[in-house]
């Protein structure tokens, strides 16, 4: 038998939940494991909708009970009688619930779980996938479920995909006139006297900057859906949470609502008999009286409620700043270097005032460029202190409208905060959620990304990170996870190579990591960087945050110590620029100041800024490569800068070193070719050599050089080779000797990738006219032929025959002729009398060409045919 239930005192979300669950499962019977919300009965007492046959828990058989599906429930103590075989050996157990997973939990061989408003929802979706067609009344039921759970989709626990999953009922033909007058019932009588008592016995907390109200009342009668009053106690005190204690009975029920993540509702309940999700939980404390209930509850509140984040949390370190008697010129470049719109002014006695880019520009206007800051800067201003509560200054921002705030610790000018820094924590603690769920979404909330931890690296390492994190915290850092390793990360690219930032002294907290793991510390002064090497051979990259600025296009540029913030915006594209916090407490916390999550979601390479590309050309080539990498495309807006780029001519500006870097990096990608064909369309191949431009011929030659790159890899050689030099060869094709001698010095080549180049232009032409060509080649001639080349010559020549024989002379040569040598040596002609000099190269010569033309094939044979030539010299 299959059994479809839910939880003690279903509700709406219960209902829809085992009404999908029936199309999912339609031999299964539904049946309610305990009774029903007020809500729910009525709607049975009065609606003529009899969409589904109900069982009564106490007339199934448990014994024949062989699969067991829950929605909206996975709690073994909330279903009744069914609880008494979860246990049981052979019970296939199935689990659709978005309720977070509890401690002493149930799991099921198949589990659907998320963080959506609404159990309705997971089903839903699964409904959608297989193609399953609702009727109206069934459309109607579920959105009911939907409806309810969500607050008609108003409270914060509502998510996109709850949304979707309506808009999908809707189209269903669902009847919201119906849902409205059934959902939105007004209080009862009892009901609006118990919120009257709970209203009397509020009492609210603060706790780090939020709201915190508790309401207690006692009823001699049942109160139904006390979760209502909860809601609009909390709407009417404007609190960030509200925690109901209701003596109903002989028992005290909780029930908890919450908008903000630092108040998990779910978990402060779950010690006092309660559970649920972050924003939404009940429970029912049992043997306690409501003093006491009250008393465990606060108890938990101190324990589980996160501090609110203070200024020095969010803030902007080190600050730019200026003195009072510089001009406003220099103040206005100084802005223009490091990218800021505000610098405080400050001399040896603090924080004089603010000068911003709005007044240096009015001032410049006006032709006062050459007055002191000090005469012009905003000296009526608030500051903060490190300590300040996140929403005190978010308040103090509005109510005074100014939009940045000097934070002085003891007279000293210690960060910065900015509206980008408040709307930047606001997105944090409010929204904290999830792309909708797709095909091919990235879970980007904080436990998305620990499990993506977890899932992606050794255990070893992932333990040697959240020791970082708490290393960091002791020494009043903060520490991040950065670069490449986060993008790969939430692309699901296998990747170790770990950089870490800290925002301090990167050497100092590089060296203590290493200290507690027996490491060694290489450490670079001058930029703050240092690499961990551990006895087990792995190793960290640890980096101060830094900033920097270019002195002009191209040249390499200044770095001086910065933010997070800082640091990431010093990257070339915004995928590069997400970092993932490792302090203890926000561990896993994904940081994306630069919308790199968004163009990960939209497959983007987006730049940072406008005068990217103008400050550092080389990144439009990294451009090139990520997005042949990660098959993404790169934005409109940004090929336009690069085109900008092109038209100025800025790679001429570029160090050959460079460029030779960037290009020696695409040809070291899975499929070089799609960058070279990219290159050309952007007009990047004339900054190699004007000569050089995508043909027919070209693209032919790199798609067989990709073949013979293939076929070597597979043929375990041991030798080093530069396979990605073939491809360079490749594009190289085109131009004369004195061409290529044109690209080694433009790209200032190094010696031996020069001579390859070299080689493969001096030897091409007798490899054409012996190697790649029709007709019948004695082994021996092609070994003569190619035995003086490298390698990369020789797969260059691989893929430049046009002619399968030729190809396969060169495969031959390198599988099997070029290791044939003769089985007797000097010492052996020795032996048979032949006089030392120039004879014995002859005769060895002569043995090799035997062997690989197969006229010998051991060394009986080799001696037969010395002797047969010593023979003839005598007769001569």
């Amino acid at each position: 038998m299959q059994v479809i239930t839910t939880h003690l005192n279903a509700d709406f979300d219960a209902l829809a939940s085992m009404m999908a669950a029936k199309k999912l499962y339609p031999e299964a019977r539904a049946v309610f494991s305990g009774s029903q919300e007020r809500n729910l009965r009525e709607f049975f007492l009065h609606s003529t909708l009899y969409l589904m046959e109900f069982d009564k828990a106490k007339n199934i058989p448990l014994d024949e009970v062989d699969h067991l599906i829950l929605v909206d429930v996975s709690s073994a103590d909330r279903i009744g009688r069914f609880g008494e075989i979860v246990d049981r050996p052979g019970l296939k157990l199935h689990i659709y619930d978005h309720h977070r997973r509890v401690e002493g939990g149930l799991s099921g061989e198949l589990e659907v779980r998320d963080d959506v408003g609404a159990a309705t929802t997971l089903l839903i979706e699964l409904l959608q996938q297989r193609g399953i067609s609702l009727t109206p009344a069934e459309a109607t039921v579920m959105a009911m479920g939907i409806y309810e759970e969500t607050g008609s989709l108003l409270f914060s626990s509502t998510t996109p995909r709850d949304m979707m999953a309506a808009a999908w009922l809707l189209s269903q033909q669902a009847d919201l006139n119906v849902v409205a007058d059934v959902i939105n019932h007004p209080l009862s009588a009892e009901q609006i006297s118990f919120l009257n008592e709970l209203v009397r016995s509020v009492k609210t907390y603060h706790r780090g900057g939020l709201k915190i109200t508790i309401a207690a009342a006692s009823s001699e009668v049942y109160i139904q859906d006390i979760a209502v009053l909860a809601h609009k106690l909390r709407d009417m005190e404007g609190s960030d949470s509200v925690f109901i204690l209701a003596s109903l009975e002989d028992r005290i029920h909780l029930v908890a609502r919450s908008r903000v993540p630092e108040i998990d509702a779910g978990r402060i309940l779950k010690k006092l008999g309660g559970g649920g999700h972050a924003s939404a939980a009940a429970g029912i404390a049992k043997e306690l009286s409501l003093a006491q209930a009250e008393e465990h509850l606060m108890v938990e509140i101190d324990a589980h409620v996160l501090p609110v984040k203070s200024v020095k949390e969010i803030m902007t370190t080190p600050v730019i700043t200026i003195k009072p008697g510089a001009s406003l010129k220099e103040a206005g470049d100084a802005m223009t270097r490091y990218n800021v719109n505000v610098l405080p002014v400050v001399d040896k006695k603090g924080l004089q005032g603010l000068i911003s880019r709005e007044v240096v520009q009015k001032a410049q206007f006006h032709d006062l460029g050459h007055a002191p800051v000090s005469q012009y800067m905003t000296t009526d201003l608030l500051t903060a202190s490190p300590d300040m509560p996140v929403p005190e200054i978010e308040t103090a921002m509005v109510e005074h409208n100014q939009r940045f705030f000097a934070v002085v610790d003891e007279g000293r000018v210690v960060g910065a905060i900015t509206r980008t820094d408040i709307l930047r924590s606001l997105h944090d603690r409010v929204v904290r959620r999830p792309f909708p769920a797709d095909s091919e979404a990235v879970d980007f909330s904080s436990r998305g990304v620990q499990s993506l931890l977890r899932e992606k690296l050794p255990s070893d390492i992932l333990d040697i990170l959240k020791t970082a994190g708490r290393l960091a915290q002791e020494m009043g850092f903060s520490a991040y996870l950065v670069g490449g390793f986060v993008r790969d990360l939430l692309l699901s690219y296998d990747n170790l190579d770990i950089d870490i930032v800290v925002e301090g002294d990167g050497i100092a907290f590089a060296q203590k990591l290493a200290a507690r793991y027996h490491g060694r510390v290489k450490a670079h002064q001058k930029f703050g960087t240092a690499v961990i090497q551990l006895p087990d051979g792995k190793k960290f990259d640890i980096a101060t945050a830094r900033t920097e600025y270019y002195e002009r296009p191209g040249a390499l540029p200044t770095v001086e110590l910065g933010s997070i913030k800082k640091d990431l915006y010093r990257r070339d594209f915004t995928i590069n620029t997400l970092a993932i916090k490792l302090d203890e407490r926000d561990f896993g916390i994904l940081i994306d100041f630069f919308g790199g999550r968004r163009d990960i979601k939209e497959k983007s390479i987006r730049i940072l800024h406008n005068l990217s590309f103008v400050e550092d050309p080389t990144r439009v080539f990294r451009a090139i490569r990520f997005e042949q990498r990660f098959n993404f495309r790169i934005s409109k807006h940004t090929q336009s800068l690069i085109r900008n780029a092109v038209s100025m001519d800025l790679f001429h500006r570029l160090s050959g070193g460079r460029l030779y870097t960037e290009l020696r990096l695409i040809f070291t990608e899975a499929e070089p070719i799609k960058s070279v064909r990219r290159m050309g369309e952007l007009g990047l191949l004339r900054f190699i050599h004007p000569d050089i431009a995508v043909s027919r011929k070209l693209t032919e030659l790199l798609k067989s050089t990709a073949e013979v790159v293939a076929w070597y890899r597979l043929q375990y050689f041991e030798e080093e080779v530069e396979l990605w030099v073939l491809y360079l060869m490749a594009l190289l094709e085109p131009l004369s000797r004195e061409g290529v001698e044109e690209v080694i010095r433009r790209l200032a080549v190094p010696a031996r990738v020069s001579m390859l180049l070299l080689s493969q232009k001096d030897h091409a032409e007798t490899v054409a006219r012996t190697i790649c060509r029709p007709g019948r080649l004695k082994p021996s001639t092609v070994y003569h032929v190619l035995h003086p080349l490298s390698v990369e010559v020789l797969l260059n020549a691989m893929a430049r025959c046009r002619d399968e024989e030729g190809k396969r002379r060169v495969s031959s040569f390198l599988t099997s002729l070029r290791s044939v040598k003769p089985a007797i040596t000097g010492k052996d002609l020795q032996k048979l009398g032949v006089k030392e000099g120039p004879s014995y190269r002859d005769i060895l010569k002569k043995l090799l060409d035997a062997r690989l033309d197969g006229e010998v094939v051991d060394k009986e044979g080799e001696l037969s045919l010395v002797e047969r030539f010593l023979a003839r010299s005598k007769k001569k």
